[in-house]
């Protein structure tokens, strides 16, 4: 239960779709943000930013965000077993030092990230995605939502945000 009465079944709004719901001035934009990252113009592909979703989600231990980003990541054909190129490695090792702290990203994981190809465009994109979902994974958490421990709940949820979006 989360340690704020957010005025929704828990068990049909679990994690950060409450909230949205609780305070929908703030929920908006935070929807139409993660739509601009996960699903707007990018290099990287729907499913890669998805991956790099989860993947930060995991290493900050949001059980919610772990298991939505991961459901739609596999649904978009990047489940979390997949093998990921050198140039998805190591935009990944950004990503963790992002989530650690911006000064965290160093030269050298830059230089690592270019020589498999990487463009400035995918550097930025991964950077902000681990920044921002380092922030939605501290909301989530921090306001103790719920995170349902059904696999299928994931799943159902990603069916509707790959067809129709995060701003639906």
């Amino acid at each position: 239960m989360a340690y704020i009465d957010l005025g929704v079944d828990e068990t049909r709004e679990p994690g950060i779709r409450g909230l949205l719901r609780y305070r929908p001035s703030t929920g908006k934009p935070l929807s139409d943000l993660a739509e601009a990252l996960l699903r707007g113009d990018s290099p990287l592909t729907r499913g890669e930013r998805e991956y790099i979703a989860a993947y930060v989600s995991a290493l900050n231990d949001c059980a919610y965000c772990t298991g939505s980003h991961g459901a739609v990541a596999a649904a978009q054909g990047m489940p979390s077993d997949a093998p990921v190129s050198d140039k998805l490695r190591a935009l990944l090792a950004i990503a963790a030092a992002a989530a650690s702290g911006g000064h965290a990203v160093t030269p050298a994981l830059i230089a690592d990230a270019r020589a498999t190809d990487a463009t400035d465009l995918e550097i930025h994109d991964t950077v902000l995605l681990a920044a921002a979902f380092s922030m939605f994974n501290r909301y989530v958490d921090g306001l103790g939502t719920v995170a349902p421990s059904n696999p299928k709940t994931y799943e159902m949820g990603a069916a509707r945000i790959v067809a129709h979006g995060y701003s639906s």
